[in-house]
């Protein structure tokens, strides 16, 4: 079922094993494009999406957002050459085929960057440059969940969480879906490029399970609380669509064919995400807006970011046009329909586009809706992609509970109503963005 060229992809991964074969040398274009790609996703990480966030909630609160990702930064960083980067990439005991320990989380071979030097090569990159690069990843993740519980949570209570969800959770899916021959999601034959699992289902997930926990915002559904700055969030919305090459194209390893087909997928699939969200909301809701369209244009990323090396562009744009589509009503409608505050959308953008993204991969992956998986059986393959969802749906969700639960136990989940009155800029940080 598994092709050739997806075996090849696989294998060519951001935090596959070190590659040691003799005759292997370092490619220069490639590592140049792939260090390239690296400063793309910090862009997209500090200031993109920090701007997307910020400009949605309040004034009082748009620093709070700045300060937790910068901190979430410095921490992932430095949990990630002590221990994170070994659990993602450790291979040890894993078998093609076989289900073990081992197919869900790594072990610690490599922790404190054991055995890695300026001269390994992952495949023809040094491993110091993949490593940064799947570490761009893991510092991006846990701040796309920030979205789902923003201006009602403790400084303290997100410091103790990135550190447990890092660990506990993105290190595990990180490595089911990354991890190569003998991972879970490498087994089941699951379909996902970039992490339309490990990194948009599972943030999206654990938004809503984080945001079900935290409770609403005492102003949510009596006073209005509109976005403070759209200009903010269309210039994140502008520097995450651009970032999401490296984050796409960087995936590749390489800078080659494959490459580009990633990168016209990754261009086409924003845009029809624009268009599809900016249809509905045109004869659904009678107006076009500015929020609107950037949201459609990361729906539509979101969507194309597990497909992005396996589909044609038809297919790209197909895919992009439902996701934009479908999260316009889960954005719209499914959010008064669960009666949840996640304040910034995050699991109706990331976890319903996800999971959109991560079915339709199984469809337009197959040769016959002009992909290039060679012998895909579609029911099968779309199975494997359900399987994978409901895996990364229920593990997210259950030890992101735990997390919260553990959270709440100790330090407390949320500031006092009058500091969330007040603002978490000035109760937290004693700052404030404007003067």
């Amino acid at each position: 079922m598994i092709s050739r060229f997806m075996t090849a992809v696989m294998a060519s991964l951001l935090l596959m094993p070190t590659a040691h074969a003799a005759e292997t040398t370092l490619n220069q274009t490639s590592t140049a494009w792939v260090m390239t790609s690296i400063v793309f996703v910090m862009i997209m990480f500090i200031p993109g999406l920090a701007l997307f966030y910020g400009g949605m909630i309040r004034s009082k609160n748009v620093l709070s957002i700045c300060t937790q990702f910068f901190a979430f930064a410095g921490i992932v960083g430095l949990l990630w050459i002590c221990f994170i980067y070994s659990m993602i990439v450790d291979t040890t005991g894993m078998q093609e085929g076989v289900f073990n320990l081992a197919s869900f989380v790594g072990g610690f071979d490599k922790a404190f960057m054991n055995g890695v030097t300026n001269q390994s090569l992952v495949g023809d990159i040094p491993e110091f440059v993949t490593s940064v690069f799947g570490m761009t990843f893991a510092m991006i993740t846990p701040a796309i969940v920030v979205g789902g519980f923003a201006e009602r949570i403790k400084f303290s209570a997100m410091v103790i969480f990135v550190v447990l969800w890092t660990t506990l959770v993105y290190a595990p899916m990180a490595h089911m879906v990354w991890g190569g021959p003998g991972s879970a999601m490498h087994n089941w034959g699951v379909l996902d490029f970039a992490g339309g699992t490990a990194v948009h289902i599972n943030a999206g997930v654990a938004a809503l399970v984080g945001a079900i926990m935290v409770g609403k915002r005492k102003d949510w559904k009596t006073q209005s609380i509109a976005p403070h700055n759209l200009v903010y969030t269309f210039i994140g919305a502008g520097l995450l669509w651009a970032g999401w090459f490296g984050f796409n194209v960087g995936s590749a390893l390489a800078a080659n064919n494959s490459a580009g087909l990633i990168l016209i997928n990754t261009q086409v699939a924003a845009c029809a995400g624009i268009v599809g969200w900016m249809i509905v909301e045109k004869f659904l809701d009678t107006h076009v807006s500015s929020l609107g369209l950037a949201s459609g244009a990361i729906a539509g990323l979101v969507g194309i970011t597990p497909a992005a090396a396996y589909v044609g562009v038809f297919g790209a744009a197909a895919i992009g046009l439902l996701t934009g589509i479908s999260c316009f009503y889960a954005v719209t409608r499914l959010k008064r329909v669960l009666n949840i505050d996640d304040s910034l959308d995050v699991f109706a953008l990331h976890g319903v586009g996800g999971m959109i993204g991560c079915i339709l991969t199984g469809i337009f992956a197959s040769p016959a809706f002009g992909g290039n998986i060679a012998d895909l059986q579609l029911g099968q393959q779309v199975l494997a992609q359900v399987l994978s969802i409901i895996v990364t749906v229920a593990y997210s969700g259950i030890f992101t509970w735990i997390i919260f639960k553990f959270i709440a136990m100790t330090v407390g989940l949320r500031v006092s109503k009058e500091q969330e009155e007040q603002g978490l800029d000035i109760s937290d940080h004693n700052e404030r963005a404007y003067n």
